[in-house]
């Protein structure tokens, strides 16, 4: 039977701006279905190559309109204790240029006085067009500074050209929380504006659902991002990406908080595939402590380790990340464990 696939348009009636149960669905789809999305920006598409050039992009943002989702999306028969897994298919610009930003008040060092006054007109970087020499996606990564084509002397003379690996993602997928009305900008339990690099083409997201028809949205495109976003953008651009949501009817407690299925492509960087879960706080180590209880719980329901045993094997095998530290009031800080280390593997396709 041919899987269903929707198409869901950067359309003002498709975007919200928080975090709610209320807000009604704009699709409504059955669990297994495709999804194509065209995604707005995480600063709502108020950053242009005009503005930036007129020194007003960054005065003129308003922050009330960042991090826009597009959805809510309903899927079929998904109910409170279920979990949405969201295998990430395409990712893909739908914009010439990409940009970076440093805004006062925000980002790891905004109390640091040089970035304070640094803060100002954004890096745009040329993304190119499909089918042409210069498109990102076929030549790899985006240029962040041209080189002079001078020979340096002990790196004191000329400028080497910096290229940065083009790694698409969006840094915004959730759910609907259980109640209240919450900020689209700090990430949740629920997922939301996590800015996790590892969720590239490939790989798969898996949430908690809350309410029933889970309430799905996505956004904030990324070119490239390190980990943390420590600045507070990464290189933020308008994004098509199709995706797979199943509903996973078995009960798994241990999905409180989002995990990440890493892509095969990641295994050249990592040494292997990772199952990462992302402890949400406000508190950086109560985070750490929510992603490290998380991967026990994991290994002692599906592993069959007693607790002790899985705390010993986070210990000496698992990998702590900072994926995103400037949406404030939260953290979102992930405890990957590599699944090379079990013999056969899981998750084999």
């Amino acid at each position: 039977m041919a899987k269903s696939h929707f198409h869901l348009h950067n359309h003002p009636d498709n975007c919200h701006l928080r975090w709610s149960r209320e807000i009604p669905p704009v699709l409504t789809v059955p669990s297994g279905s495709e999804i194509t999305l065209e995604l707005p920006d995480g600063g709502g598409n108020q950053i242009t190559r005009e503005n930036t050039a007129a020194g007003t992009a960054v005065s003129s943002f308003d922050v009330s309109r960042a991090d826009p989702g597009v959805g809510p999306i309903y899927i079929e028969d998904a109910e409170p204790g279920d979990v949405l897994r969201v295998d990430f298919l395409a990712i893909e610009p739908i914009a010439d240029y990409g940009w970076t930003a440093v805004f006062p008040g925000f980002g790891l060092l905004c109390d640091d006085e040089e970035f304070v006054l640094g803060a100002g007109a954004p890096k745009i970087f040329d993304l190119g067009r499909p089918g042409q020499e210069d498109w990102v996606a076929d030549r790899g990564y985006v240029v962040f500074r041209a080189g002079d084509g001078k020979e340096g002397k002990e790196g004191k003379e000329g400028k080497e050209e910096i290229r940065i690996p083009y790694r698409p993602f969006l840094g915004l997928v959730g759910v609907a929380p259980a109640e209240g009305e919450h900020s689209m900008i700090p990430p949740l339990d629920t997922g939301g504006n996590i800015d996790t690099r590892s969720l590239g083409v490939g790989s798969s997201l898996y949430l908690p659902v809350k309410v029933p028809g889970a309430l799905l949205s996505l956004g904030d495109g990324h070119a490239a991002q390190g980990d943390g976003e420590v600045c507070g953008t990464a290189i933020e651009t308008c994004m098509r990406a199709t995706v797979r949501v199943t509903i996973e009817k078995e009960k798994k407690r241990w999905v409180k908080s989002p995990w990440v299925l890493t892509a095969e492509r990641d295994a050249a960087v990592s040494g292997g595939r990772e199952f990462m879960c992302l402890g949400v706080d406000s508190d950086l180590r109560e985070a750490t402590r929510k992603a490290v209880r998380g991967v026990v719980g994991w290994l002692e329901a599906e592993k069959a380790l007693d607790r002790v045993d899985a705390y010993m094997l986070v210990s000496i095998a698992g990998h702590l990340r900072m994926c995103e530290v400037v949406d404030m009031p939260n953290y979102a800080i992930g405890c990957a464990v590599p699944l090379d280390i079990f013999v056969p593997l899981p998750f084999e396709s």
